[in-house]
C-alpha cells in the first residue's frame, strides 16, 4: 500500500482527496496548520473511511518541521500538496502574506522531496495560471498571461519552480493540476467548503447568505462583456478534483506521463455566469437570494473555461456531478453546518 503526504489535508480540496485516496487503496498521512482550514474536517474523512488519518499540525515556512515528517515517514511514496492561501480578493490586499506562505512553504517541501528521494510530486495549480485568456476553452497549451492577482502570481511561480526542480533533479515526476472553480461537498454531507471568517469564494457566500450568516451578497460587476454581463467560470464539484488527483498518482506510479512535467486542466468545459450559478441555486434550494451588483473586483478575470479532453484521454478522467449537483451538496453542507450550531448553543 503506498503512502501518500497530502499537505493541506484539513482543507477544502484536500480533505475530499484523502477520502478518495484511501477509498483506492493508499495510506495517507496530512500536514496542516489549520491556518485556513478546521481539524474537524479529519473526523469527517475518519467516519466516512473508517481510517483515522494523522494529522501533523506543522507551518510549511518551518523547514525543520517540515523535514522531521520525512524523518518519521520514510516510506512516503508520493506528495500531493495543496497547502496554500487560495483567495484573489484577499491576495490583492495582503499579496506579501501570499508570496511568502505559498512560495516558501513549496521551496521547503520540495527540499525534503529531494533528499527523501520522493519520486512522485501532484501540485495543486489553478486556472489563474492563464490570466484573460485571448480565447476559450482554453488548452493546456493555451498561454499564460500576466497574472491578475497576487494569488494567480504564485501558483505561476510554484509551476515554474516546479519546472526548473524537474529539469535540474530528473528523479521526482510532477503533475501539475490546474483546477477551475472547486464548489460542492462529499455527498455524505460529512465533510465540505467551510471557510474560516468571511468567505472569499462564490459558492459559500451564496450558501451563506441564503442561509442568512450574511445579509446579502454582492455580484461584482454585470458590465462585462458576456451573455448576462457577469463573470464566466468553470465550476466543478470538488469530489470530481480530488479523483483527478487519486489518478495522477497512478499514473505517475505506473509511469505513464510523457514528461518530467505534465500539466492537466481540471474543469467541467462548461462557462456558467455568477448571475446564473445563482439562478441554478435558487431552483435546487427553493431560496430566494438576497442580492446587488456592485462594482467590478480587482482580480477577477472576464470569462474563463477549460478544455479538459487531455484529462479526460490520459487519466481516464469522468465528471460524475453536474451543476445542481454541486448546488445541492452545497446548500446541505450548510444546512448541516447550520443545525451543528445550534446544537452547541443549545448546550
Amino acid at each position: 500500500m503506498a503512502k501518500i503526504l497530502v499537505t493541506g489535508g484539513c482543507g477544502f480540496i484536500g480533505s475530499h482527496t484523502i477520502v478518495d485516496l484511501v477509498e483506492h487503496g493508499f495510506e495517507v498521512i496530512s500536514v496542516d496548520d489549520n491556518s485556513g482550514s478546521s481539524p474537524y474536517a479529519m473526523a469527517g474523512i475518519e467516519k466516512i473511511t473508517g481510517k483515522k488519518i494523522k494529522n501533523y499540525k506543522v507551518d510549511l515556512k518551518n523547514f525543520d518541521e517540515t523535514r522531521a515528517v520525512f524523518q518519521e515517514n520514510p516510506d512516503i511514496n508520493g506528495v500531493i500538496h495543496f497547502a496554500a492561501y487560495k483567495a484573489v480578493g484577499e491576495s490583492v490586499k495582503e499579496p506579501l502574506k501570499y508570496y511568502e506562505n505559498n512560495i516558501f512553504g513549496l521551496v521547503n517541501l520540495l527540499k525534503c522531496v529531494q533528499e527523501f528521494r520522493i519520486d512522485d510530486f501532484v501540485f495543486s495549480s489553478s486556472c489563474t495560471v492563464y490570466g484573460n485568456p485571448d480565447t476559450i476553452p482554453v488548452t493546456e497549451k493555451s498561454p499564460t498571461k500576466k497574472a491578475e492577482s497576487p494569488y494567480g502570481a504564485t501558483k505561476q511561480m510554484g509551476e515554474e519552480i516546479l519546472q526548473d526542480f524537474t529539469r535540474a533533479t530528473k528523479n521526482t515526476n510532477i503533475i501539475l493540476l490546474r483546477y477551475f472553480n472547486p464548489v460542492g461537498a462529499h455527498p455524505s454531507i460529512l465533510i465540505g467548503e467551510n471557510p474560516i471568517g468571511k468567505p472569499q469564494n462564490l459558492i459559500p457566500v451564496i450558501t451563506q447568505t441564503a442561509i442568512g450568516k450574511l445579509p446579502k451578497m454582492l455580484v461584482y460587476g454585470n458590465d462585462y462583456d458576456t451573455r448576462d454581463g457577469s463573470c464566466v467560470r468553470d465550476f466543478i464539484h470538488v469530489c470530481d478534483i480530488a479523483h483527478a488527483h487519486t489518478l495522477s498518482i497512478q499514473y505517475l506510479a505506473a509511469k505513464k506521463n510523457s514528461t518530467n512535467c505534465d500539466i492537466f486542466n481540471l474543469g467541467t468545459g462548461d462557462g456558467v455566469t455568477v448571475l446564473e450559478a445563482i439562478k441554478t441555486f435558487e431552483e435546487v434550494s427553493g431560496v430566494k437570494l438576497n442580492y446587488e451588483i456592485g462594482p467590478r473586483r480587482p482580480g477577477d478575470v472576464i470569462a474563463i473555461y477549460a478544455n479538459n479532453n487531455l484529462a479526460v484521454t490520459e487519466l481516464g478522467w469522468n465528471i460524475q456531478y453536474n451543476l445542481k449537483d454541486m448546488m445541492k451538496t452545497a446548500w446541505d453542507w450548510e444546512l448541516k453546518i447550520k443545525e451543528a450550531e445550534e446544537k452547541v448553543k443549545s448546550n
